[in-house]
């Protein structure tokens, strides 16, 4: 079968190199592991005063919850059709070009999924910080070495703790999939359990009468929002609509990776059924859980504590008035048991995609080799360097003499590129039924073409907002994925 630089492919057919040792279950729990990190714990405090009603907010946590599920059903039907390592860049390649391929893994690789590894690390180690009080961003065991005007690099006991987990976690992982299976495994299903006894918790025990008769009697009332833009803000229909749009970055943020498992098709068993399967019922699950977890903190807190929950970390505030006292250390545990999973998912499943790159003469070719345990050991290496690189640089604000964190920059520019991916990759599937019509489908997307054409509709309606109305974040991440194109060029085999 030719695909569409007209040479012969073979991403139809199944990887035989790799050791098929994920299971439904353990497929399951790479999707839902991904997805849950730190985000649901903490980014409804912005979305809240930006939207500025607990109905509104409910509806924007429902909008990403529609977005992300159906963009799941219908990664399965492409899934299904190329089972094969690499997943996400693999469908690129094969729909439009090796060159959107290849865009979309060097801006996994430089931001999206080491920066995330990055972020969760650091939350590990700040949320460890809170049990242990030698661990801390202010508690330097490098101070900082100032680069330039704007950056720095240091080692805090913080950034200490999370490069020690990146490397732990990579290391075990580089072991054989099974050590990764066996970590991704019992943290996710430690970490799911925690969300849901946090939900049964906020709603059982939590339950603040004069906090429900306000925000569910007055589902729709504008509350506190705050300016989106000078003179925009959530209490006209118009301000609404940009605010839901704005509020998405940090919701869909929160339940991104979901993508991940295709990275891993190359040791999936039966990947044509327990890809699709495992993405369908990951996404349920986890959007389920996030719904319910607001409907928590908001029969819990008054809208106002929730949107100004100290260092917006709502789910240690509901905690806290359930159990005065004990909410900081209960919750420091539960996101410490998160982090660590999803760590633990994105490093097992980011090399696979560099693998198929470097198979492509794309990437390093450390990173096409398969180790004595039948994992990408030098992919895994490559990004857990980069991770800790992106863990110990730092911006600096000369103004105000206050330090930030590089990757939490990159990863506010590339949410947008993020969601450019996800347009082309299921406007792929359409690409695909033209030009593949006879390609073998084990499944089919829910809904084709009006489904996946309302998720292009709906994400597309987002981006739009983003880059008009939050420029400062949206604009350089498409210059980071343009970047790549002389890359590209430069690194494309010679044939």
């Amino acid at each position: 079968m030719a695909n569409s630089t007209g040479t012969v492919s073979t991403a139809t057919t199944l990887d035989t190199e790799f050791v098929r040792g994920l299971g439904l279950y353990d497929s399951t729990m790479v999707v839902i592991g991904a997805m849950i990190g730190s985000g649901i714990f903490i980014v409804s405090a912005d979305m809240a005063r930006n939207i500025g009603s607990p109905g509104w907010l409910l509806g924007a946590w429902l909008l990403t919850g529609v977005l992300t599920v159906v963009g799941a059903l219908s990664y399965g039907e492409l899934a299904a059709m190329m089972p094969r390592a690499g997943g996400q860049y693999v469908y690129l390649r094969e729909s439009f070009s090796p060159m959107w391929g290849f865009l979309y893994g060097w801006t996994l690789f430089l931001v999206i999924q080491t920066g995330t590894i990055a972020a969760v690390s650091v939350g590990f180690g700040r949320y460890f910080g809170a049990l242990v009080p030698w661990i801390a961003d202010d508690n330097y065991l490098v101070a900082p070495i100032h680069l330039s005007t704007g950056y720095a690099l240091s080692l805090s006991t913080t950034q200490f703790v999370a490069i020690v987990m990146i490397a732990f976690l990579t290391w075990t992982n580089t072991r054989g999939l099974q050590y990764g299976k066996i970590v991704q495994n019992v943290f996710t299903t430690a970490k799911t359990g925690a969300l849901f006894g946090l939900i049964l918790v906020g709603l059982l025990l939590g339950w603040n009468h004069t906090a429900v008769a306000d925000n569910f009697g007055n589902l729709w009332a504008p509350r506190g929002a705050v300016d989106i833009v000078p003179g925009l803000r959530a209490v006209t229909a118009f301000g609404l609509f940009v605010a839901v749009c704005v509020s998405q970055t940090g919701s869909l943020f929160s339940a991104d990776a979901w993508n991940n498992i295709t990275f891993t098709a190359g040791e999936v068993r039966d990947p044509r059924r327990n890809i699709p399967l495992s993405l369908a019922l990951g996404t349920f699950i986890v959007i389920g859980l996030y719904l319910l977890a607001n409907v928590a903190y908001l029969v819990t807190l008054p809208f106002d504590q929730v949107q100004h929950a100290a260092g917006d970390r709502v789910a240690t505030a509901t905690l806290n008035a359930i159990f005065p006292g004990l909410g900081v250390t209960i919750m420091a545990i539960g996101i410490m048991i998160s982090t660590f999973g999803c760590a633990n998912g994105l490093i097992l499943a980011g090399a696979r995609a560099y693998y198929a790159m470097a198979r492509d003469g794309l990437f390093f070719r450390a990173s096409g080799r398969l180790n004595d345990a039948k994992v990408p050991a030098g992919g895994l290496v490559l990004q857990g360097l980069w991770a800790a690189f992106l863990v110990l640089a730092r911006t600096y604000d000369p103004a105000t003499r206050a330090y930030g964190n590089l990757y939490n920059n990159l990863l506010d520019y590339v949410i947008s590129a993020a969601l450019i991916f996800y347009i082309l990759t299921i406007a792929g599937i359409f690409r695909l039924r033209q030009t593949r019509p006879d390609a073998e489908r084990p499944y089919r997307a829910f809904g084709y073409p009006i489904v996946p054409a309302l998720y292009i509709a709906g994400a597309a309606t987002i981006l739009v907002v983003l880059f008009i109305y939050r420029t400062a974040t949206t604009w350089p991440g498409l210059i980071i994925v343009l970047l790549g194109v002389p890359v590209y060029f430069m690194w494309k085999p010679k044939r």
